[in-house]
């Protein structure tokens, strides 16, 4: 299964996207697909994930309250609702399926391309 993130841009602090994360195929209900960001010179840092089958959320503690992260089982589709967007939410956001849930992004095996944030001050 192929993993493409869309939904990125340039937005003002503040202001809100909304982050796409289709599936090429079926994902499976043991799966849990999370939301990593890396911004430049950092590392790739978990933002949130949702298991497949249950729809439980988990959130980083830094964006808990301002992002939302959802699925359409029939489309095969996640979302990330960023709220509230601050310039340290800059980066590019990756999407990634795993076995287990996770913060630590090696335990992750199937990752989508980035899409770019931005988020002016």
């Amino acid at each position: 299964v192929q993993l493409q993130a869309s939904g990125g841009g340039l937005v003002q602090a503040g202001g809100s996207l909304t982050l796409s994360c289709a599936a090429s195929g079926r994902i499976y209900s043991s799966k849990i697909v999370g939301w990593f960001r890396q911004a430049p010179g950092k590392g790739r840092e978990f933002v949130a994930a949702i298991r497949w089958g249950s729809g439980i959320r988990y959130y980083e503690d830094s964006v808990r309250g301002r992002f939302t992260i959802s699925k359409n089982s029939a489309e095969n589709t996640v979302y990330l609702q960023m709220n509230s967007l601050k310039p340290d939410d800059a980066a590019v956001y990756y999407c990634a399926t795993g076995n287990q849930y996770s913060t630590f992004h090696n335990d992750y095996n199937n990752w989508g391309q980035g899409t770019l944030v931005t988020v002016s001050s």
